[in-house]
């Protein structure tokens, strides 16, 4: 018996249940009413096509009426809007443009009336310069608006992810733009510590944003639109597009007996199946359920909308098939920034009384060694079992990839053990050995076991010092540039020699830049009986958690005069992408030693915290930062040689002690890698560095091929059992036979730290001094001509010189 099939509406849920079912029933008859012109299109490509990345109009007809009758054989009705439904005589009215009103029976039925933009009933809302976004006439209206009316600043209503498109487009086309949103912050399936980084983009590109705020009418002023807010705010703006959400256009069923849930969307079950049996129903106008939690919800995506015509489709036809619901799988472009999340937020999982642990991770998106490397950010939600609740990403590249593979996993009911266990495909261009998946898997177990505790960004606005120490282990650098009130300072290679300032009556909150070495000092905190914490994310977290935006414009036309003014005069340009802290630092400092005064550097980084380390730098050393922007993951700074260095020609009597000592006692690997990085930093600021080498230390600077030296049978056994040069060196802790070291390097190259030979050089260029003690060379039996070139000679009286005439002396 040959089956007719109605289908209301086309676009994805609608053409995709039509093309699928002539798939599988070549003699079905198959109609498709279309209350528009169109029946098959790009809505999500909509605001592109506005702002001109997408420049043809046709690319965004996904599929013509004709093209789908050649190919299909389907009866495509455009033009006519169904109207009504009978379901007890299994007919439906039809309003038609060609034919009238009339009644088409049927024996199955597809339901994809999909949803309408929101246009709230409040004042002025009928102004011509006021428009929805949601199909392609919408289009045509705003983008002939747009060339009429010259316009040159919008107000874009609503911060969901049709509104953060609008804006982005819009302000790609020369347009001042406002979001105006009335929820604490903009894209709602985004929680808000992860959010920020898209406000921050926002607002780093020109738009204003207007938090928790709403419009409470609108009025007009000789052709401009004033927008009231309920703050009592005023915004003008030669154009309003209304992005506030949608609603389902389920109007026309009301009365057919099709049961609809409270916002009036159709109930389904998991065939797609209405309360009756032979209507199916699709796409955004339908009530699924929530893959992760199991309740009901609406997610008004096109990736669901297509696979629900495909499952409604073969359930019409005989062949069983479920839908198991929707994880809310999202991405979005915001400029050259990407997010993009899965599963359930944390507002989804507290408010469905759901527990769950959180963590984050800051990880580069490719190998950090191979040029262009950017970091990504992402948070994993996961239950006490281990399983995968949800995850949220923001990057400048590989979201996509990352945010898909965890969507796998949950669509698998998988844990993050799975997480770790994930083969992913590496090569230094497009991942890293341990991929950022990895490594989130990774942190989660360590969570899971036991390994760390951790504390969260939003429990430092709470914390109690009184009952809590909270220490930051970064580098001294990274401390002064920024750091969480109420911290202490004691970076992670000097725990061990200050374990006494640890409190054992207090639980210790450690921090680091994103959680690394927290992990490290805290491992270490707990083997010695304290209790410790870790802050997932680390200070990278914190900062993204606590942004927020100003609310006005940050498009500066005298700011853009300067950069482009000191883009056409500068006359040195360095490259220091890939490279981690210290390393842009030191070679700024070499490239402006160099320099006459008053010539312009140019400098670019990916390492996020270089936009404030050069702040920090320029400030210090008195050099001008003429201008700082950030583009995608590229910071470039401006630097202006100001010739700072002429202070030290001062009068003794009013010199500033101001230099900096170092002794170094330790031969262990990581103790000297502390060393330098110290120093090397210490350099950059322009100081004056001495580091006096005595007894294991002198290992650090021995040549790593023995020469020709004649020596007594002691000195020779002396030299014979100690490393020779920094290439033999261990660590003092967790050595294991050389793997440990081994690790370190690994680690270390991965992550693009500069090797110890690589710092050691660095600071002779640097004119940092390298001493090595007299008397410990005489009792290790060491000659001058077993150390490296540059090292000088000297004894106590040497150091204590240099002590004198310094305001920081280290031990190490």
């Amino acid at each position: 018996m040959t089956k007719k099939i109605l289908i209301v509406g086309g676009v994805a849920g609608g053409a995709s249940a039509a093309a699928r079912l002539r798939r599988l029933d070549e003699e079905a008859e198959i109609i498709l009413f279309e209350r528009g012109e169109f029946i098959s299109f790009a809505n999500c490509g909509l605001p592109y096509y506005i702002g001109g990345a997408i420049q043809e109009r046709n690319k965004l007809l996904v599929q013509t009426p004709e093209a789908m009758h050649a190919r299909f054989n389907i009866d495509i009705r455009v033009n006519s809007e169904v109207i009504g439904i009978d379901a007890k005589n299994n007919s439906v009215k039809v309003a038609s443009e060609t034919r009238g009103v009339y009644d088409e029976t049927y024996d199955f039925l597809v339901l994809s009336p999909g949803a309408k933009a929101i246009r709230p009933k409040i004042p002025g809302i009928e102004h011509p310069g006021i428009f929805t976004l949601r199909n392609i006439p919408d289009t045509d209206n705003i983008k002939d608006f747009i060339e009429r009316k010259l316009v040159k600043k919008a107000v874009v209503v609503g911060g969901g992810f049709v509104g953060v498109e609008v804006a982005e487009n819009l302000t790609e086309k020369g347009i001042a733009v406002t979001i105006v949103e009335a929820a604490p912050h903009i894209l709602a399936p985004f929680d808000s510590d992860m959010v920020t980084r898209a406000e921050k983009e926002l607002q780093e590109h020109g738009i204003a944003l207007v938090l928790g705020d709403s419009v409470t009418g609108f009025s007009d002023r000789n052709g401009i639109v004033e927008v009231a807010l309920k703050s009592e705010k005023r915004l003008e703006a030669d154009l309003i597009i209304l992005a506030i959400g949608v609603t389902p256009d389920t109007g026309f069923i009301k009365d057919s007996g099709i049961e609809l849930g409270p916002k009036g969307h159709i109930v389904v079950n998991d065939k797609l199946q209405t309360s009756i049996n032979n209507i199916y129903a699709v796409g955004d106008a339908i009530e699924t359920v929530d893959f992760v939690n199991g309740q009901k919800t609406t997610i008004p995506l096109a990736g669901p909308a297509n696979k629900q015509g495909r499952i409604a489709a073969d359930n019409i036809c005989g062949i069983a098939s479920t839908y198991k619901g929707t994880q809310g799988t999202s991405i979005i472009k915001i400029f050259s920034l990407t997010g993009a999340c899965t599963g359930s937020n944390e507002r989804t999982l507290a408010n469905s009384g759901i527990p769950f642990h959180v963590i984050y991770v800051h990880p580069n998106a490719h190998a950090a060694y191979y040029p262009g490397a950017a970091p990504l950010s992402i948070k994993l939600i996961f239950d006490s079992e281990g399983k995968i609740l949800g995850a949220q990403a923001f990057g400048y590249e590989g979201v996509d990839k990352r945010i898909d593979d965890i969507a796998t996993v949950i669509r698998l009911r998988g844990t993050v053990t799975d997480l770790t266990e994930l083969e992913l495909a590496y090569a230094p261009p497009y991942s890293s050995a341990k991929d950022p998946v990895n490594m989130a898997g990774y942190v989660a177990e360590n969570v899971l076991r036991g390994r760390m505790e951790v504390v969260l960004p939003r429990d430092m606005n709470t914390i109690d010092l009184n009952r809590v120490q909270l220490v930051d282990v970064r580098t001294e650098e990274e401390y002064k540039n920024g750091h969480i009130e109420g911290a202490v300072h004691i970076p992670v290679d000097s725990i061990r020699d200050r374990i006494s300032e640890f409190s054992k009556d207090k639980e210790i909150w450690l921090y680091c830049k994103v959680g690394l070495r927290g992990y490290i000092a805290a491992s270490v905190l707990s083997q010695k009986g304290y209790k410790v914490k870790n802050l997932t994310g680390g200070y990278e977290s914190f900062m993204l958690a606590n942004f927020k935006p100003s609310g006005i414009s940050t498009k500066d036309t005298d700011a853009e005069s300067s950069v482009l003014k000191a883009m056409n005069n500068y006359t040195r340009v360095l490259d220091a992408c890939g490279l981690c802290c210290p390393g842009p630092l030191m070679q700024v400092k070499n490239c402006i030693d160099d320099m006459a005064i008053g010539e312009i550097l140019k400098i670019t980084a990916s390492d996020p915290g270089f936009y404030e380390d050069i702040k920090a730098w320029c400030q210090r050393t008195n050099n001008e930062l003429v201008e700082l922007n950030k583009e995608g993951a590229l910071i470039t700074a401006y630097i202006k040689k100001t010739g700072a260095e002429l202070i030290s020609a001062a009068p003794e009597m009013t010199r500033v002690r101001d230099n900096k000592t170092l002794v170094v006692f330790s031969g262990d690997l990581d103790k000297a890698l502390a060393s330098f990085i110290i120093a090397n930093g210490a350099a950059t600021m322009g100081k004056k560095v001495t580091m006096f080498f005595t007894f294991w230390g002198l290992n650090i600077i021995r040549k790593h091929n023995q020469p020709a030296v004649e020596k007594g049978f002691m000195d020779k056994m002396f030299g014979m059992m100690m490393p020779r040069g920094s290439k033999k060196l261990k660590l003092s802790k967790m050595n294991m036979m050389g793997l440990g070291t081994m690790m370190m390097k690994a680690v270390m190259k991965n992550k693009n730290v500069p090797s110890l030979e690589e710092l050691i050089e660095a600071a002779i260029e640097s004119g940092i001094e390298l001493v090595a003690c007299q008397m410990s060379m005489d009792v290790m039996g060491l000659k001058p001509e077993e150390l490296l070139p540059g090292v000088k000679i000297g004894g106590v009286g040497y150091y204590l010189g240099e002590a004198e005439d310094s305001n920081v002396n280290l031990f190490i």
